[in-house]
């Protein structure tokens, strides 16, 4: 009788049980899909940046990079539970709203990711002007795969149109809301206090912003990382104040930079002549000296290689920033701010500029770009360097457009006059802008004879752009030499950053036949120095954009103890280091040992410090 009782007792209690869970699964199966869902997509995230590229799942490298599946649940949980505020359809209008935007903002993460390497940070939000005729751009970021975080969106959505009666009668939740909100936040404040407080940043393990963004968002998962990047941006909307260590620890980092190296045959072997720098727009090195189809891709550049020195080991590192990056680089050899774009966060910054340097051997300095002033706040930066005069697209007659702005072909020629009358000595800085991606020039501009497998792909593209820019900046350099001014100066010509690889690196894979050459991704720009007194020399010592500046100011006879304690480069040509620090802190080349290693790489966080407590206005 006892065991019968016992036997009611448990089945009781099972049923029950049993009843409970469905009570539960039918008025809450929303919030529990919404959840899942989102952490399946956070999943897939995580696996488009662990593809490098962002352009596929790299689903293999998922378990990898899955810290805590605990913390994504938790801050997942915390955004959903907002919708128990709502009450009858409501609250599935709501569930389908959070679940939608936050899959929006993880869409469009990700297109950011393919074009910049980054994560979209409130920084950007003072970049909205760089919008401006991006359209093609953006569109051409979008890839077919990206339907993973919608399918979900679509089929509820559907659902609650034919379903008249779904959720008619569902009632608020304050209390589950308040519950489920506290327990996701606080799991997640445990986190941040038990690794990143009561162990002072010792065991960095989650909330610490790494250089590579596939550690951001894989140790903090994507929406943990932009609720820590949004509370950095209020702590760090203030200027830095540099404290007696960090000073000390800025100071000891340039000691140990320096090699004491004796002087060689480039020490001021350009000296007095006027320097032209062109920041060519996605100019890649494997371009140089290349032909496809029996064609040059670009012959102007070639030619001026027999009087040129040639790097062809020069990375890129930009960051956040991209091309407005290169412009900061090239002009005062210090590394991009970890957040966001130097440009737009600090233009007021001073620097021991190239064009500081220059003006102090008695040259006019001059800085032009084909766009709008405020695109990436280009102007007020280079203001801030101190150039005597920056010109943008206001300064020219806008009678041809291509692409994103004035034509490459229109700029340069007017730009040859332009350069041509100023007062000499001069340094003149200017970027180029038609060969900007999607790369979809018109027909008519399209000067190489290619079949149609290749003229017809992304490749194609590419090369056909690369070519028309080319074409424009032999006609420039022919412009410069008729009237006279080639012959006093020198022409420096670097890419601001990679090009087909860096947008569209999935889609060279399609393209048949198929060459190793223009397939393979480098990372690499070309960086060449011409000058008609110059014999053609390749060097293949491995550097990046941040030792341009010091590398031309020594050819250029600039005292080396007027720069050697704020620029962050090394000078190319003389040096016993052949290494380069990207800007996600990997590290390429040979090191003597691994403190030399660390060291290089601590350059990121330094010039962090520096950018951010505008540390050259009183240290120059």
């Amino acid at each position: 009788m006892q065991e019968i009782r016992r036997t009611n007792t448990n089945n009781t209690i099972l049923g029950n049980i049993t009843a409970g869970i469905v009570k539960f699964l039918k008025y809450n199966w929303l919030f529990m899909l919404t959840v899942l869902s989102l952490y399946l997509k956070s999943l897939a995230f995580v696996g488009y940046i662990a593809s490098s590229s962002g352009n596929f799942i790299a689903i293999s490298k998922i378990p990898m990079y899955l810290i805590s599946f605990i913390l994504y649940i938790s801050i997942i949980i915390a955004f959903v539970s907002l919708g128990y505020m709502f009450k009858g359809r409501s609250q599935y209008i709501a569930f389908w709203c959070i679940n939608l935007i936050l899959s929006l903002f993880m869409f469009f993460d990700i297109i950011y990711y393919r074009g910049f390497q980054g994560l979209i940070s409130p920084y950007n939000l003072s970049q909205k002007g760089n919008l401006g005729n991006l359209g093609d751009t953006i569109i051409s970021m979008i890839r077919s795969c990206d339907i993973v975080f919608f399918i979900d969106i679509i089929l509820l959505a559907f659902v609650f149109f034919i379903g008249k009666d779904i959720y008619k009668t569902t009632k608020r939740k304050i209390i589950p809301f308040i519950l489920i909100m506290l327990i996701g936040s606080g799991t997640a404040f445990y986190y941040h206090y038990r690794y990143d407080i009561l162990e002072d940043g010792k065991n960095k393990r989650y909330f610490f912003i790494y250089w590579a963004p596939i550690y951001n968002v894989s140790n903090m998962s994507p929406l943990g990382f932009h609720i820590y990047d949004s509370y950095l941006y209020v702590q760090n909307s203030k200027r830095l104040v540099l404290n007696e260590k960090d000073k000390n620890e800025i100071k000891e980092w340039y000691n140990n930079k320096k090699e004491n190296i004796p002087d060689n045959q480039y020490k001021a072997l350009l000296k007095g002549k006027n320097l032209i720098v062109i920041q060519v727009e996605s100019l890649e090195n494997f371009l140089i000296g290349q032909k496809i189809q029996g064609q040059e891709i670009t012959p102007n550049l070639n030619k001026l290689l027999k009087n040129s020195l040639y790097f062809s080991q020069i990375y890129e590192q930009v960051a956040g920033g991209n091309s407005s990056d290169s412009d900061l680089m090239i002009n005062t050899s210090t590394y991009p701010v970890r957040s966001g774009s130097t440009f737009f966060r600090f233009p007021d910054n001073q620097y021991n500029s190239m064009p500081q340097l220059m003006k102090g051997l008695g040259y006019y300095t001059s800085a032009f770009h084909p766009d709008g002033g405020g695109y990436w706040n280009w102007m007020p930066a280079l203001n801030s360097m101190g150039f005597d005069k920056c010109t943008d697209v206001t300064g020219f007659k806008v009678d041809e457009t291509v692409g994103l702005g004035l034509s490459d072909g229109s700029y340069l020629r007017q730009l040859g006059d332009k350069i041509g009358n100023q007062k000499q000595p001069f340094y003149s800085f200017f970027v180029t802008l038609t060969s900007h991606m999607p790369f979809n020039l018109e027909k008519k501009y399209r000067d190489m004879k290619l079949t149609e497998s290749i003229d017809k792909s992304v490749v194609g593209d590419y090369f056909q752009s690369i070519h028309y820019t080319d074409k424009h900046l032999g006609n420039f350099i022919d412009t410069l030499d008729k009237k006279g001014i080639l012959d006093n100066s020198v022409v420096v010509i670097y890419g601001d950053h990679c090009g087909v690889h860096k947008y569209y690196k999935d889609k060279l894979g399609n393209i048949q036949p198929r060459e190793n050459w223009w397939y393979e991704d480098n990372l690499r720009i070309p960086l060449i120095i011409y000058s008609k007194n110059i014999t053609g020399k390749e060097l293949k010592t491995i550097g990046g954009h941040v030792d341009i500046m010091p590398t031309v100011a020594y050819l250029m006879g600039i005292d080396e103890k007027n720069y050697i304690n704020t620029a962050m480069g090394r000078n190319l040509l003389k040096t016993n280091k052949s290494f380069v620090v990207l800007s996600n802190g990997v590290y390429i080349g040979k090191s003597t040992s691994e403190e030399d290693k660390k060291r290089a790489i601590d350059g990121l966080n330094i010039s962090d410090k520096l950018l951010r407590s505008n540390y050259f206005k009183d240290n120059n």
